[in-house]
């Protein structure tokens, strides 16, 4: 990847911007305006688009004519993974991160600024990362079952627009409060062998919101996950199980397993349902089966080697 690609008399030229209202905690549609102006100075043809129906139906017809040099996922991890569920495998994405985290941007080192985006359209090049699949549905940085997935889905019920960091605050307290922390049951590559624990993170990246570094081996093209389990339930131990992981000493706590998988299952002991949560958003309920899907997602990056090597902090 270390050649700059000429696009110059390419016939795929379209950009369709695909824009996430709800992103992050202000409305960044006017970036996005800017930005689409900007590419059409530059001889692109941008298309701004608010309706997932509407995405579908012209990623497919530019998609067919050979004309679609990118589709914008103009949010954060969330709008990402919904657009790779919707749109062929062989879309190729451009990450505007507009979300509250961005861990995959932040990751491919990409920066929500005009003059940086428009240079990636013009010069970026094609990188392929491998997704998660989980009861069906892609995801590219995480999977989680347990408490931090019940604090997902309650911030997911009361949520009407933007979220900060803030918005975290009340749902998380809510859920200190309810939750029960059952016992979790894993199954790696097909074994019938199981492990227990009381929490579980499963990564595609090597890194967390607020910069934990959970699963620091993970990599987005090695064909596996990585996933930390920890095996103690409680808020005292959770904290504890924070404040190990932040400074990375959670590697050698008895209590913390870690496993590269490309398929794994979850259940969960008891009547009670325990949620799951992927790239921040509601997934489900156990059980759970998650498979690897290599190279799923087509996505532009800077012009520079290696960019999977070096995560930007």
């Amino acid at each position: 990847m270390n050649s700059q690609p000429d696009i110059s008399s390419s016939p795929a030229r379209t950009i369709i911007f695909a824009i996430n209202p709800n992103s992050g905690a202000t409305d960044r549609r006017s970036l996005c305006e800017s930005i689409a102006r900007r590419l059409g100075d530059e001889g692109f043809a941008p298309i701004l688009l608010t309706d997932l129906s509407e995405v579908r139906q012209q990623t497919q017809e530019h998609l067919d004519a050979g004309t679609l040099r990118a589709v914008v996922a103009a949010g954060g991890d969330g709008t990402i993974a919904v657009l790779a569920n919707l749109l062929p495998r062989e879309t190729p994405f451009a990450i505007l991160p507009l979300g509250t985290e961005n861990l995959l941007g932040r990751h491919l080192g990409l920066i929500a600024d005009e003059d940086f985006f428009v240079s990636l359209i013009k010069t970026g090049e094609e990188h392929r990362i491998d997704a998660g699949r989980a009861n069906g549905k892609l995801f590219f940085v995480v999977a989680s079952c347990g408490f931090d997935a019940a604090v997902v889905k309650r911030l997911d019920e009361v949520r009407t627009g933007h979220i900060n960091y803030f918005s975290w605050l009340k749902p998380i307290f809510q859920t200190i409060v309810s939750y029960r922390f059952p016992k979790l049951n894993f199954f790696v590559d097909g074994t019938e062998t199981a492990w227990s624990a009381r929490w579980a993170f499963v990564f595609n990246i090597p890194r967390y919101a607020i910069n934990l570094r959970i699963t620091p081996e993970a990599d987005d093209r090695d064909g596996k996950l990585d996933m930390c389990t920890y095996r103690d339930g409680g808020i005292l131990r959770g904290v504890w199980y924070l404040i190990t992981t932040f400074v990375g000493g959670h590697p050698r706590l008895n209590s913390t397993r870690f496993a590269q998988f490309r398929s794994l299952r979850v259940e969960a002991e008891g009547d009670e349902p325990v949620h799951f949560e992927l790239d921040g958003d509601p997934g489900g309920v156990l059980p759970l089966e998650i498979v690897v899907v290599p190279e799923a997602l087509r996505v532009l990056v800077p012009n520079r080697p290696n960019v999977s090597a070096t995560p930007c902090d």
